[in-house]
């Protein structure tokens, strides 16, 4: 791969701190751009406010640059972004590809979560969402992409998904339509998280298709959908059931065990170096292939 055209991102919202889950996206991401000589950005996912902590952001900058994972270019924010998000639902409803939508969640949990594109052809009020509309022909709701990790995936979105939001009832747009839009402003080509997010990539594909992006660049991005860390209890890692943040002075342990449980194999002694010997040790040793294509992992004890 021509190193200048690989680009790849870590995306974290301003909820609370990283964890050893985030960690381990983090720096996965980062050790697989540095590998190919590509770019890593840092992009704050800061569109929900209610979901957000006072001083989370830079409790979290601080966590990679102690970890030694330092970005390339300038931050972006997405609370800065309103008119590039706005542009892109003026463009979907001027090509007839989206509408308002009053339905509750209760009602779509009645559906099983499947929406079933109900108010396509109703008159709503100023007080909804919107949708966007799906292909009348469940043949061409199929998206299909190879993962670098997880193998083939498809999804029908007819049948799987329904016509799904892209900007809420409370004026926030969607974290599918945010995070489409902004892959392709920072000219994205490689997208390495985690599994929680694998079904949202076919609604991702397909907005890129809607908002006309070309085919062959669609399909030049590559995906990569890591395990999920789990706990004792078989929950995922995450700050809504309190995995523990990363703790300052302990980041060549954190850097070695997330190694670790990448399946990188890194040598015992490398534990006690500096997280800068570590990252370069990574970088040059650094193998997608040999991450399990489990769903979820157990993560170690002392994460």
């Amino acid at each position: 791969m021509n190193p200048s055209t690989y680009i790849g991102r870590f995306a974290p919202s301003p909820t609370g701190s990283l964890h050893f889950g985030s960690l381990v996206c983090a720096l996965a991401s980062f050790l697989d751009a540095r590998h190919h000589q590509g770019q890593w950005l840092v992009r704050i996912e800061d569109s929900d406010p209610p979901r957000e902590i006072p001083g989370a952001t830079t409790t979290i900058l601080k966590q990679l640059e102690s970890h030694g994972l330092h970005w390339d270019g300038d931050l972006l924010y997405q609370s800065q972004r309103s008119d590039a998000y706005e542009a892109a639902l003026a463009q979907l409803h001027l090509a007839g590809l989206s509408y308002s939508c009053d339905c509750n969640r209760q009602r779509v949990s009645e559906l099983g979560g499947i929406y079933d594109n109900r108010c396509r052809q109703r008159q709503v009020g100023c007080d909804s969402a919107i949708r966007l509309k799906l292909p009348e022909h469940n043949s061409d709701s199929i998206i299909a992409f190879d993962d670098l990790i997880m193998g083939d995936y498809r999804q029908n979105l007819s049948t799987e998904v329904g016509d799904f939001v892209i900007q809420r009832r409370d004026r926030l747009f969607s974290y599918q339509l945010a995070v489409t839009v902004d892959d392709q402003f920072q000219n994205i080509s490689h997208i390495i998280r985690g599994a929680d997010l694998l079904d949202s990539t076919p609604r991702q594909l397909y907005l890129q298709r809607c908002l006309g992006v070309s085919a062959k660049q669609i399909s030049a991005m590559q995906y990569a959908h890591l395990p999920l860390a789990i706990n004792n209890q078989g929950q995922k890692l995450s700050k809504q059931n309190h995995a523990p943040a990363l703790m300052p002075g302990k980041e060549s342990s954190n850097l070695w065990l997330a190694l670790q449980w990448l399946q990188q194999a890194p040598p015992a002694e490398l534990r006690n170096e500096n997280s800068t010997i570590i990252l370069n040790w990574a970088i040059a040793n650094w193998s997608i292939d040999q991450i399990p294509s489990s769903a979820e992992i157990p993560a170690p004890d002392t994460a």
